[in-house]
């Protein structure tokens, strides 16, 4: 009776070592499982964080290139109003040397015209 109680002991035993490396096995399934969806999860937010810096980066390519081009069209637009107000001053300089010279042409038409006026006067008749 005493070898049927311990043959029974040691059967209950090996039942339960059996069903704790069972449940043993299960837990580490369960827990790599976990890991994994954990380690994917996390991947793809860095996947997505990676595409987002390339297009960022991309975008910093363009708009450099573009701020280049802008600069360099400021500075031909800045030019081409430079020489357009310098032949703005050139025409002014035109303007005033004209009047200059129109005013110079009246005073001795006037002139003229008082001395020929005065020769007709003081001419016998």
């Amino acid at each position: 009776m005493l070898s049927r109680l311990l043959k029974e002991h040691q059967a209950k035993q090996n039942e339960r070592k059996e069903l704790q490396e069972k449940r043993r096995r299960e837990a580490i399934s369960a827990a790599t499982c976990l890991t994994e969806a954990l380690v994917d999860h996390l991947n793809v937010g860095v996947a997505q964080a990676y595409m987002n810096q390339r297009k960022l980066d991309h975008e910093v390519k363009t708009l450099q290139v573009q701020a280049a081009q802008f600069a360099k069209q400021t500075g031909q637009w800045i030019g081409m109003v430079e020489n357009f107000n310098q032949a703005l001053k050139e025409i002014g300089d035109v303007e005033n040397w004209a009047r200059s010279i129109e005013m110079d042409m009246r005073t001795i038409a006037t002139a003229l015209e008082y001395v020929y006026k005065g020769q007709l006067q003081s001419a016998p008749s």
